[in-house]
């Protein structure tokens, strides 16, 4: 589709990261918003760069692990008018370690925003969406939503599901004019990583910047992703090599996932 001035998104996980480079893409391109996240102090950050680009912002403080909130969120959303253009589901979380020592409520809460948050709000504004000529959902799922790794199996668990819901959707609802895309970058250098647990310790990890992006790259393909109607995008070498090597040799990925080779590049921070 393309992005016309006073075209309106909504961006979950505005505050940082990817979702407000996404965000301010989509404001450089003219797009009204209407942004969501947690955190009230990030999330006004995020709408303070934007109002400065020229375009209308909304702004909603949201705990999307609470259905109720997710709901009020769409609410909020359509009463701001019965225009809607762009839907980016971005908000997540991630944890690294053993699957045997989460609990309940680690894996209750990162189901709760990265998979059943999408699609609650997804399905709420769907008809909205199908209403207009032209529309797009952009869902961000990640490398680890195409390819496993040990330890982070609640997040892959949530990411698999939301690529499976992506095409889901595109299969059911593509057409000219309305698209869907699971975006699936790699390890991007943004606050996410920076919060991964590592096993029972609870310590910090941080990973080598040779295999990171820059949050600003993940946007522009998205972007792209956008107005191109791409189903699936993978960003960038790194992480369209390791989907490459899982596909054409998935016996090689078992093995180097035996030798525990992801975990070989967090190195306890500090």
């Amino acid at each position: 589709m393309k992005i016309r001035p006073g075209a309106k998104a909504v961006v979950t996980g505005a505050g940082s990261g990817i979702g407000r480079c996404i965000a301010l893409a989509l404001a450089d391109e003219g797009a009204d918003l209407c942004l969501i996240d947690i955190n009230e102090d990030t999330l006004q950050a995020t709408a303070r760069d934007a109002r400065r680009r020229g375009v209308g912002v909304v702004s909603k403080t949201c705990d999307l692990s609470q259905p109720k909130e997710v709901g009020a969120a769409a609410d909020f959303v359509l009463a701001a008018g019965d225009r809607l253009n762009i839907l980016v589901n971005c908000a997540g979380i991630a944890h690294y370690g053993a699957t045997d020592a989460m609990t309940d409520e680690q894996w209750n809460r990162l189901l709760s925003v990265n998979l059943l948050a999408p699609v609650q709000l997804t399905r709420l504004l769907l008809p909205t969406l199908l209403a207009q000529g032209e529309a797009h959902i952009l869902n961000v799922c990640s490398i680890f939503g195409l390819v496993p790794a040990p330890r982070l199996a609640a997040y892959e668990t949530s990411k698999f599901a939301l690529v499976g819901f992506s095409q889901a959707m595109r299969a059911e609802y593509g057409r000219p004019g309305f698209g869907v895309t699971a975006l699936c970058p790699g390890f991007v250098q943004t606050p996410m990583i920076q919060v991964l647990a590592n096993d029972l310790r609870g310590q910090g990890v941080a990973v080598p910047s040779w295999v990171t992006t820059r949050p600003e790259i993940v946007a522009a393909a998205a972007i792209r992703a956008i107005r191109r109607n791409q189903g699936l995008v993978v960003v960038r070498r790194m992480a369209r090599a390791y989907w490459w090597l899982a596909r054409i040799s998935p016996g090689f990925v078992e093995w180097l996932n035996r030798k525990n080779v992801l975990g070989l590049l967090f190195r306890p921070r500090g």
